[in-house]
Protein backbone atom coordinates (compact mmCIF):
# COMPACT_ATOMS: atom_id res chain seq x y z
CA UNK A 1 0.00 0.00 0.00
CA UNK A 2 1.13 3.26 -0.59
CA UNK A 3 2.18 5.39 2.15
CA UNK A 4 0.56 8.59 2.28
CA UNK A 5 2.54 11.78 2.26
CA UNK A 6 1.49 13.50 5.57
CA UNK A 7 -0.09 17.26 5.62
CA UNK A 8 1.97 19.77 6.95
CA UNK A 9 0.83 23.02 8.50
CA UNK A 10 2.78 26.23 8.34
CA UNK A 11 5.89 26.50 10.28
CA UNK A 12 6.60 29.44 12.67
CA UNK A 13 8.69 32.35 11.21
CA UNK A 14 11.53 32.13 13.25
CA UNK A 15 10.77 35.56 14.87
CA UNK A 16 7.29 34.61 15.84
CA UNK A 17 8.73 31.05 17.29
CA UNK A 18 8.90 31.62 21.42
CA UNK A 19 10.68 28.29 21.98
CA UNK A 20 13.46 29.95 19.70
CA UNK A 21 13.60 33.04 21.13
CA UNK A 22 13.83 31.97 24.63
CA UNK A 23 16.69 29.64 23.50
CA UNK A 24 20.40 30.13 24.53
CA UNK A 25 20.73 30.32 20.64
CA UNK A 26 18.65 33.71 20.57
CA UNK A 27 20.57 34.89 23.20
CA UNK A 28 21.56 37.95 21.10
CA UNK A 29 18.49 38.49 19.68
CA UNK A 30 17.35 39.24 23.03
CA UNK A 31 20.06 41.36 24.23
CA UNK A 32 19.42 43.57 20.75
CA UNK A 33 15.72 44.06 21.70
CA UNK A 34 16.55 45.23 24.93
CA UNK A 35 18.68 47.62 22.89
CA UNK A 36 16.13 48.65 19.44
CA UNK A 37 12.84 48.64 21.74
CA UNK A 38 13.97 51.00 24.14
CA UNK A 39 15.82 53.36 22.11
CA UNK A 40 12.39 53.47 19.91
CA UNK A 41 10.49 54.34 22.63
CA UNK A 42 12.91 57.11 23.78
CA UNK A 43 12.42 58.96 20.44
CA UNK A 44 9.36 58.70 19.90
CA UNK A 45 8.88 60.48 23.38
CA UNK A 46 12.01 62.62 22.71
CA UNK A 47 13.95 61.82 25.23
CA UNK A 48 17.48 62.96 25.42
CA UNK A 49 18.13 64.38 28.78
CA UNK A 50 17.96 62.28 32.05
CA UNK A 51 18.51 62.77 35.77
CA UNK A 52 19.32 59.61 36.91
CA UNK A 53 17.83 58.37 40.64
CA UNK A 54 19.58 55.66 42.46
CA UNK A 55 18.60 54.41 45.93
CA UNK A 56 17.07 51.44 47.94
CA UNK A 57 13.85 49.77 47.08
CA UNK A 58 13.23 48.93 50.92
CA UNK A 59 13.52 52.60 51.93
CA UNK A 60 9.18 53.45 52.88
CA UNK A 61 7.30 57.02 52.82
CA UNK A 62 6.10 57.74 56.36
CA UNK A 63 2.70 56.27 55.66
CA UNK A 64 4.61 53.24 54.29
CA UNK A 65 6.52 52.81 57.28
CA UNK A 66 3.86 53.49 59.65
CA UNK A 67 1.30 51.14 58.40
CA UNK A 68 3.60 48.32 58.35
CA UNK A 69 4.57 48.84 62.01
CA UNK A 70 1.21 48.96 62.87
CA UNK A 71 0.59 45.27 61.45
CA UNK A 72 3.55 44.33 63.00
CA UNK A 73 2.47 45.02 66.13
CA UNK A 74 -1.12 43.33 65.62
CA UNK A 75 0.74 40.33 64.63
CA UNK A 76 2.81 40.04 68.10
CA UNK A 77 0.17 40.97 70.01
CA UNK A 78 -1.59 37.92 68.27
CA UNK A 79 0.60 35.27 68.58
CA UNK A 80 0.54 32.37 70.72
CA UNK A 81 4.05 30.66 70.06
CA UNK A 82 7.01 32.19 71.83
CA UNK A 83 9.51 31.65 68.65
CA UNK A 84 7.36 33.23 66.31
CA UNK A 85 6.93 36.62 68.65
CA UNK A 86 10.44 36.64 68.75
CA UNK A 87 11.14 36.26 64.95
CA UNK A 88 7.92 38.99 65.06
CA UNK A 89 9.65 41.28 67.50
CA UNK A 90 13.05 41.39 65.49
CA UNK A 91 11.78 42.30 62.25
CA UNK A 92 9.84 44.72 64.31
CA UNK A 93 12.90 46.05 65.35
CA UNK A 94 14.27 46.34 61.59
CA UNK A 95 10.89 48.05 60.26
CA UNK A 96 11.62 50.52 63.36
CA UNK A 97 15.32 51.28 61.92
CA UNK A 98 14.37 51.82 58.32
CA UNK A 99 11.52 54.23 59.21
CA UNK A 100 14.85 56.68 60.95
CA UNK A 101 15.14 56.15 56.32
CA UNK A 102 11.44 57.71 55.10
CA UNK A 103 13.25 61.21 55.02
CA UNK A 104 15.25 59.83 52.34
CA UNK A 105 12.02 58.97 50.57
CA UNK A 106 10.45 62.38 51.42
CA UNK A 107 13.83 63.89 49.97
CA UNK A 108 13.73 61.65 46.58
CA UNK A 109 10.04 62.89 46.05
CA UNK A 110 10.92 66.49 46.55
CA UNK A 111 14.27 66.91 44.46
CA UNK A 112 12.48 64.82 41.26
CA UNK A 113 9.69 67.36 41.76
CA UNK A 114 11.35 70.61 41.88
CA UNK A 115 13.67 69.16 38.66
CA UNK A 116 11.07 68.57 37.02
CA UNK A 117 8.98 71.93 37.37
CA UNK A 118 12.31 73.43 36.31
CA UNK A 119 13.13 70.96 33.73
CA UNK A 120 9.88 71.87 31.81
CA UNK A 121 9.98 75.42 32.07
CA UNK A 122 12.62 74.24 28.86
CA UNK A 123 11.30 73.08 24.82
CA UNK A 124 10.65 69.71 25.30
CA UNK A 125 13.40 67.74 23.46
CA UNK A 126 15.78 69.73 25.79
CA UNK A 127 14.20 68.94 28.99
CA UNK A 128 15.55 66.48 31.77
CA UNK A 129 13.37 63.73 33.05
CA UNK A 130 13.85 61.72 36.09
CA UNK A 131 14.74 58.43 35.76
CA UNK A 132 15.15 55.48 38.21
CA UNK A 133 15.03 51.80 38.29
CA UNK A 134 11.13 52.13 38.66
CA UNK A 135 10.55 49.94 41.59
CA UNK A 136 9.24 50.72 45.18
CA UNK A 137 11.44 52.62 47.57
CA UNK A 138 13.62 55.55 46.25
CA UNK A 139 12.95 54.49 43.00
CA UNK A 140 8.88 55.32 43.66
CA UNK A 141 9.51 58.04 45.21
CA UNK A 142 11.36 59.96 42.56
CA UNK A 143 8.80 59.04 40.18
CA UNK A 144 6.05 59.91 42.45
CA UNK A 145 7.83 63.50 42.70
CA UNK A 146 8.28 63.66 38.57
CA UNK A 147 4.15 62.51 38.38
CA UNK A 148 2.90 65.71 41.23
CA UNK A 149 4.75 67.96 39.00
CA UNK A 150 2.96 66.73 36.23
CA UNK A 151 5.69 66.01 34.19
CA UNK A 152 6.78 62.71 32.43
CA UNK A 153 9.49 60.13 34.12
CA UNK A 154 11.42 56.88 33.20
CA UNK A 155 10.89 53.25 34.66
CA UNK A 156 13.96 51.07 34.02
CA UNK A 157 12.72 48.40 35.54
CA UNK A 158 14.60 45.14 36.25
CA UNK A 159 13.17 41.24 36.43
CA UNK A 160 14.07 39.84 39.21
CA UNK A 161 12.30 37.17 41.80
CA UNK A 162 11.88 39.30 44.65
CA UNK A 163 11.28 43.77 45.35
CA UNK A 164 11.03 44.59 42.09
CA UNK A 165 7.78 45.79 40.50
CA UNK A 166 6.76 48.79 38.14
CA UNK A 167 5.95 51.49 40.88
CA UNK A 168 2.66 53.25 39.55
CA UNK A 169 3.94 56.30 38.70
CA UNK A 170 5.84 56.26 35.86
CA UNK A 171 5.12 57.31 32.28
CA UNK A 172 3.70 54.15 30.49
CA UNK A 173 5.36 54.86 27.20
CA UNK A 174 8.66 55.53 29.54
CA UNK A 175 8.44 51.73 31.53
CA UNK A 176 10.77 49.53 30.53
CA UNK A 177 11.57 46.21 31.59
CA UNK A 178 14.80 44.24 31.28
CA UNK A 179 16.19 41.11 31.35
CA UNK A 180 19.78 42.08 31.76
CA UNK A 181 21.14 44.06 33.76
CA UNK A 182 24.09 45.20 31.78
CA UNK A 183 21.59 46.79 28.77
CA UNK A 184 19.55 48.10 31.68
CA UNK A 185 22.47 49.84 32.53
CA UNK A 186 23.48 51.19 29.31
CA UNK A 187 20.17 52.95 29.51
CA UNK A 188 21.03 54.56 32.67
CA UNK A 189 24.34 55.72 31.34
CA UNK A 190 23.20 56.66 27.82
CA UNK A 191 21.35 59.66 28.67
CA UNK A 192 22.62 60.51 32.00
CA UNK A 193 23.14 64.10 32.88
CA UNK A 194 23.41 64.09 36.01
CA UNK A 195 23.24 61.32 39.24
CA UNK A 196 22.19 61.65 42.75
CA UNK A 197 22.25 58.40 44.35
CA UNK A 198 20.34 57.82 48.00
CA UNK A 199 21.29 55.27 50.80
CA UNK A 200 21.03 51.83 49.16
CA UNK A 201 21.94 48.17 49.18
CA UNK A 202 23.66 46.00 46.91
CA UNK A 203 22.23 47.41 43.51
CA UNK A 204 22.26 50.91 44.84
CA UNK A 205 26.36 50.54 45.44
CA UNK A 206 27.18 48.04 42.10
CA UNK A 207 25.51 51.77 40.08
CA UNK A 208 27.33 54.36 42.01
CA UNK A 209 30.98 52.79 41.87
CA UNK A 210 30.46 51.56 38.04
CA UNK A 211 29.46 55.14 36.81
CA UNK A 212 32.10 56.34 39.18
CA UNK A 213 34.58 54.02 37.59
CA UNK A 214 33.20 54.77 34.06
CA UNK A 215 33.66 58.59 34.91
CA UNK A 216 36.90 58.02 36.92
CA UNK A 217 38.64 56.26 33.51
CA UNK A 218 36.75 58.35 31.51
CA UNK A 219 34.97 56.25 29.05
CA UNK A 220 32.45 58.85 30.33
CA UNK A 221 33.54 62.04 29.03
CA UNK A 222 30.67 64.04 29.36
CA UNK A 223 30.56 65.98 32.14
CA UNK A 224 28.55 63.99 34.86
CA UNK A 225 27.52 65.64 37.87
CA UNK A 226 27.03 63.41 41.34
CA UNK A 227 25.49 63.74 44.32
CA UNK A 228 25.49 61.01 47.26
CA UNK A 229 22.42 62.27 49.11
CA UNK A 230 22.49 61.54 52.99
CA UNK A 231 26.14 62.87 53.84
CA UNK A 232 25.70 61.14 56.93
CA UNK A 233 25.05 57.58 55.58
CA UNK A 234 27.89 58.09 53.06
CA UNK A 235 30.21 58.83 55.31
CA UNK A 236 29.39 56.51 57.95
CA UNK A 237 29.26 53.56 54.68
CA UNK A 238 32.52 54.93 52.98
CA UNK A 239 36.34 56.77 53.94
CA UNK A 240 36.60 58.00 50.72
CA UNK A 241 39.44 60.58 52.38
CA UNK A 242 41.40 57.14 53.49
CA UNK A 243 41.32 55.78 49.80
CA UNK A 244 42.74 59.09 48.68
CA UNK A 245 45.21 59.17 51.72
CA UNK A 246 46.25 55.12 50.80
CA UNK A 247 46.88 55.91 46.87
CA UNK A 248 43.72 53.89 45.85
CA UNK A 249 41.89 56.69 44.32
CA UNK A 250 43.56 60.04 43.34
CA UNK A 251 43.05 63.31 45.52
CA UNK A 252 41.04 64.45 42.22
CA UNK A 253 38.65 61.59 42.59
CA UNK A 254 37.36 62.85 45.60
CA UNK A 255 36.12 66.39 43.29
CA UNK A 256 33.86 63.59 41.16
CA UNK A 257 30.77 63.51 43.57
CA UNK A 258 29.63 66.24 45.90
CA UNK A 259 27.13 65.21 49.32
CA UNK A 260 23.89 66.51 49.98
CA UNK A 261 21.26 65.72 52.49
CA UNK A 262 18.18 68.18 51.89
CA UNK A 263 16.59 68.56 48.83
CA UNK A 264 16.75 72.74 48.17
CA UNK A 265 20.37 72.61 47.87
CA UNK A 266 20.97 69.56 45.99
CA UNK A 267 18.50 71.08 43.61
CA UNK A 268 20.35 74.53 43.47
CA UNK A 269 23.95 72.65 42.76
CA UNK A 270 22.37 70.09 40.30
CA UNK A 271 20.32 73.23 38.28
CA UNK A 272 23.56 75.56 38.50
CA UNK A 273 25.99 72.64 37.04
CA UNK A 274 23.38 71.65 34.34
CA UNK A 275 22.60 75.31 33.24
CA UNK A 276 26.42 76.04 33.01
CA UNK A 277 27.43 72.55 31.20
CA UNK A 278 24.18 72.56 28.49
CA UNK A 279 24.03 76.54 28.45
CA UNK A 280 20.41 76.58 29.44
CA UNK A 281 20.11 80.23 29.85
CA UNK A 282 18.88 81.24 26.59
CA UNK A 283 16.89 78.22 26.10
CA UNK A 284 14.80 78.72 29.51
CA UNK A 285 14.02 82.27 28.77
CA UNK A 286 13.17 81.76 25.21
CA UNK A 287 10.67 78.73 26.04
CA UNK A 288 9.09 81.33 28.80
Amino acid sequence: MKKQKPTLGRSPKAYKNEDFLNSKEARLLRIMSEYVYPDLHFKKMNVHRTVIFFGSARVPSEQQGAHAVTLLEAQILASKDTTETARLQQQLHRLEKQRLFTKYYAGAEELARLLTEWSAKMPRAERFLVSSGGGPGIMEAANKGAFEADGESVGLNISLPFEQFPNPYITPELNFEFHYFFMRKFWFAHYAKALVVFPGGFGTMDELFELLTLVQTQKITKELPIILYGEEFWRKLFNFEYLAETGMIGDEDLKLFKFFSTPEPAFAYLTEELTRIYNLTQSISHHS
